[in-house]
C-alpha cells in the first residue's frame, strides 16, 4: 500500500522533504472552501509537495448552502494561481458538513459539483466523507466517484464503506499527529486516477 497524509492550514509549515523521506508517497492540501476562502497554506504546500515527488492531491471543503458551479470554478482557480494541475495530479471534495441542509439536498450540490470539476478539468474527483455521513444518505448518487474514507476506527487498509459506495480507494485510518491515508496499489495506478492531459 502506498502512503500518503492530508493537510490544511492547521498543519502551518508542512516539512515536505521529512514526510517523503519518511516514505509518504502522496498527499492532499487543502486548496478552498465555499466560494470565495482560499487555504492560505496552500500554494507553499502545493510546491513542497511537488519539489518532493509526492503524487499531489488538492481539496475543496464543500459548503452545499453555496453554489456548486461556484465553488468549483474557485477551486480550481486557487489551483491554477499555485501553478495548475500536471499529469497524474488528483482532485478531491471533502463533503462532511451538511450546512443544516437535509441530506437529498447535500448530495445534489455534490453531484454538481464533482460533474463541475471533471468537467472543467478533465479529472474525476475523490469524495471524501466519513461514514456515519454517507449513510445518512449526503452521498447519495456520487458511487461513479472514487471513495476517500475517513474510518480511524478500522484497521488500516480495511475501512467499512457505506452506501452508495461498494469499494474503497483511499483510506484515511488515523487523525494523530497528523492525518494519514493509505491508497492499495501502486504510484502508477494512483495517478491514472488524476490528470491524463490526453
Amino acid at each position: 500500500m502506498l502512503h500518503g497524509i492530508d493537510v490544511s492550514n492547521w498543519q502551518g509549515d508542512v516539512d515536505w522533504e521529512r514526510h517523503a523521506r519518511d516514505g509518504v508517497a502522496f498527499a492532499f492540501a487543502k486548496a478552498s472552501e465555499g466560494g470565495d476562502y482560499t487555504d492560505t497554506w496552500f500554494a507553499r504546500n502545493w510546491a513542497g509537495m511537488r519539489e518532493n515527488w509526492l503524487v499531489c492531491g488538492a481539496y475543496h471543503f464543500a459548503r452545499p448552502k453555496g453554489d456548486p458551479g461556484e465553488q468549483a470554478e474557485h477551486f480550481l482557480g486557487v489551483i491554477r494561481a499555485a501553478g495548475g494541475l500536471r499529469r497524474g495530479d488528483l482532485l478531491a471534495l471533502d463533503l462532511e458538513d451538511a450546512d443544516g441542509l437535509p441530506p437529498a439536498r447535500v448530495a445534489r450540490f455534490a453531484r454538481r459539483w464533482c460533474r463541475a470539476v471533471e468537467e472543467r478539468s478533465g479529472v474525476r474527483p475523490f469524495v471524501y466523507t466519513f461514514v456515519a455521513f454517507a449513510e445518512d444518505g449526503n452521498c447519495a448518487g456520487l458511487a461513479e466517484y472514487p471513495l476517500w474514507i475517513s474510518s480511524p476506527g478500522s484497521p488500516k487498509g480495511r475501512p467499512h464503506v457505506p452506501p452508495p459506495w461498494d469499494s474503497w480507494r483511499l483510506h484515511q485510518y488515523a487523525h494523530s499527529p497528523i492525518d494519514k491515508n493509505v491508497f492499495a496499489g501502486s504510484r502508477r495506478e494512483l495517478t491514472s486516477l488524476g490528470l491524463d492531459p490526453r
